[in-house]
């Protein structure tokens, strides 16, 4: 069963007497919509489930027409409560105002209203939360797929996990890379630029941030700072626009820009960026090469490894709430350094010869984390890495 943490989060919520606004967001086809059919038939409970998608923007009425479809049924029937759920509710404008005012007068009205909201950008859903359901609502990042559930739910060994990454809607296609290949860059990364950040947000230049997205996915697990990303893209704008787009393409579930450790908030701001996909299809399916292929090259594998790596430490940043960082000092660095609550972890991933753990020391004398930990031969597998929890390492 699809992620059986986030089903059991959702069945006691239901079962609370009092009504609530739940948001569930997360990148596309990650199984949120699949969730949710679960728990209408795991809790039998009366509803109306239906999707924003492919609503205009502008028809604000949708909600309020739909919300009062919601109280008719629950009035006439003989139930204690009722749960409507919407699905891209980011897709309409001004949505955060709309179900506050509806929501409130629920409240004043005394109608047990269960609410569930659904939606695969992350910014404009925090964006809408923040302005206008300050107070009412609770919000839960639904993730990419780790390991351990590609295992449980498909057999996936680690290598197959490293490069065909996460998309559970992908797995049928794997034996056929070609077709494999298509599917993510036109059913996933294609619709995700397009719908949950082209459609949704002014971007002068869309051309700029699908190139910034390809070149991000290529180096994805390496520091390049902007001014180099600047040289390899033709009208590259400024490093303000580039920082931006990443902005966007982070939120959107496809590429994050891992900020520098450092004491301070404004020099962790201003540091070159880490460049870190979310989910490694999203750099295979762009490869010309095949499994076997890059397999079989040490230096290219290794380079997946770190990068399937820092994918699992990012998705469980935003589901448990601690950041992920990098740290170099000169010639010293840290792959990674989690934060959380005052408490620091230092992780060092070696997936080639490399032996020196210089970065490891330095940072350790630097800032005396509480755990310093070493992923490869000498340390802990990355096999077994990538079943562990991160959030338990706190």
């Amino acid at each position: 069963m699809f992620q059986r943490a986030y089903l059991e989060k959702l069945t006691t919520r239901i079962n609370e007497p009092r009504k609530f606004i739940q948001v569930l967001m997360g990148p596309r086809q990650v199984g949120k919509t699949t969730l949710i059919q679960q728990l209408i038939a795991q809790t039998q409970l009366a509803h109306i489930f239906e999707s924003a998608d492919a609503v205009a923007a502008s028809d604000q009425v949708w909600i309020a027409i739909l919300w009062e479809k919601a109280r008719l049924q629950f009035s006439n029937s003989d139930k204690k409560e009722f749960l409507l759920i919407i699905d891209e509710i980011q897709k309409i404008d001004n949505w955060s105002e709309i179900i506050k005012k509806l929501w409130d007068e629920d409240t004043k009205d005394n109608i047990n209203l269960k609410v569930i909201l659904l939606g695969s950008s992350r910014l404009l859903l925090q964006q809408g939360l923040t302005e206008s359901l300050a107070g009412r609502f609770e919000s839960t990042y639904i993730s990419h797929w780790s390991f351990s559930e590609m295992e449980a739910a498909f057999g996936f060994t680690p290598e197959q996990y490293v490069w065909f990454g996460a998309y559970p809607g992908s797995v049928s296609l794997i034996n056929d890379e070609e077709r494999w290949k298509n599917y993510v860059n036109n059913s996933l990364i294609e619709t995700s630029i397009s719908k949950d950040i082209l459609m949704l947000t002014r971007i002068d230049k869309p051309a700029l941030m699908k190139r910034l997205f390809e070149l991000g996915c290529s180096y994805s697990g390496q520091i390049l700072s902007y001014t180099k990303v600047l040289g390899q893209l033709q009208d590259a704008g400024n490093t303000t626009t580039l920082s931006n787009y990443l902005e966007l393409l982070d939120t959107a579930g496809l590429l994050a820009g891992i900020e520098k450790y450092a004491a301070d908030i404004i020099r962790k701001r201003s540091s070159s960026p880490k460049f870190q996909v979310h989910n490694n299809a999203l750099i295979s399916s762009q490869r010309n090469e095949f499994f076997d292929e890059i397999f079989n090259k040490k230096e290219e594998w290794g380079r997946m490894v770190e990068s399937a790596i820092g994918s699992h430490l990012v998705n469980s940043g935003l589901t448990h709430h601690f950041n992920v960082y990098y740290w170099r000092h000169r010639n010293d660095e840290v792959d990674y350094v989690l934060e959380k609550r005052g408490k620091l972890i230092a992780l060092e991933v070696k997936s080639n010869d490399k032996n020196s753990l210089s970065g490891l020391n330095a940072f350790k004398k630097s800032f005396n984390p509480d755990k310093t930990l070493l992923i490869g031969d000498k340390g802990i597998s990355w096999q077994e890495f990538l079943k562990i929890d991160p959030n338990q390492l706190f």
